[in-house]
């Protein structure tokens, strides 16, 4: 997917079981802030919501928007 720091992304899905805050964020659009090393293999994206919330996601989790 090629995502950048500082581009904005939807969330659009979610892979696992999470908390209610998180479901919340479904359709919500964020800034990517930094990423982050995930088991071992993988690679995480911290995306942080106009209300000062932030969480990680993974890639296939977000779509690029304008």
């Amino acid at each position: 997917m090629g995502l950048e720091i500082g581009q904005k992304v939807k969330v659009r899905r979610l892979r696992d079981r999470v908390s209610q805050d998180l479901v919340a964020r479904l359709g919500q659009v964020g800034v990517v802030r930094q990423f982050k090393m995930v088991d071992g293999s993988g690679v995480g994206v911290v995306v942080q919501f106009g209300d000062d919330f932030s969480a990680w996601f993974f890639e296939d989790e977000l779509m690029v928007t304008q």
